[in-house]
């Protein structure tokens, strides 16, 4: 579960995030739409912890994040819109390092890394340094540093970008399982078919506030086969 309530942040004076409350139930496939500038990253990097809200609580979990941001990130698997690797360590390496940041044992690390890394084919990957990886690689090599401490929250910011096809594939595959779990997954996209196809609920955000949140059933609220396209354009046109 992750809860926000009444979260803003500025920057210079402007507002990114502006009183912003929402909920995102266990066990659901939420997604987060809006355009570029809309907030959403700002949004996610507040849950996450990487940035301070000025105003609101983010609750991820049960834990509070400003009362004890430690305990909220060992419950988080986190993977930016655009991930900062280590171009000098091996894939390995980078793995085995944040597996030890996040203290999983040896044997359980040994059989999720070989797991994620198998499924994303990777594996033959490992042992070269990042630095030599295309940008599809990765992203890869990301998601499986998220996962490797088998969060029960995933936070993703445009997890599909750059990914090719049976690797997107794989990956809205693992998404369904982690939700099938009973656990948490929040996640942006610019895709809206993506979005249309695998969300149970969405929040549509513009210039920091929200606009909509629902089913696509609520939001088309009675009108019978719109699409999502259709009424993000339509509630965000400005």
């Amino acid at each position: 579960m992750i809860s926000l309530r009444g979260v803003t942040k500025r920057f210079d004076g402007k507002v990114a995030v502006d009183d912003l409350s929402l909920e995102v139930r266990s066990g659901e496939v939420f997604g987060f739409l809006g355009h570029n500038g809309a907030g959403k990253t700002t949004t996610l990097r507040m849950i996450v912890g990487l940035l301070r809200p000025d105003a609101g609580a983010v609750v991820v979990d049960g834990v509070d994040v400003l009362a004890d941001p430690l305990e909220a990130k060992r419950r988080i698997g986190f993977v930016p819109d655009n991930p900062d690797l280590y171009d000098r360590l091996t894939g390995l390496e980078y793995l085995n390092f944040l597996a030890d940041v996040r203290r999983v044992p040896a044997q359980a690390r040994l059989s999720r890394i070989n797991d994620l890394a198998g499924r994303f084919e990777l594996a033959a990957d490992l042992g070269a340094r990042i630095g030599s990886y295309s940008h599809g690689m990765q992203q890869k090599l990301a998601l499986i540093g998220a996962l490797v401490h088998d969060p029960p929250v995933w936070i993703l910011d445009e997890p599909l970008v750059g990914l090719d096809p049976r690797a997107a594939h794989l990956l809205k595959g693992l998404m369904a399982e982690h939700v099938r779990a009973g656990r948490t997954l929040f996640f942006s996209t610019h895709v809206l078919d993506v979005a249309e196809k695998l969300c149970d609920r969405l929040a549509i955000i513009r210039e920091g506030r929200l606009l909509a949140i629902g089913t696509l059933a609520e939001l088309r609220q009675g009108r019978v086969g719109e699409s999502l396209e259709s009424i993000f354009l339509e509630l965000t046109e400005t």
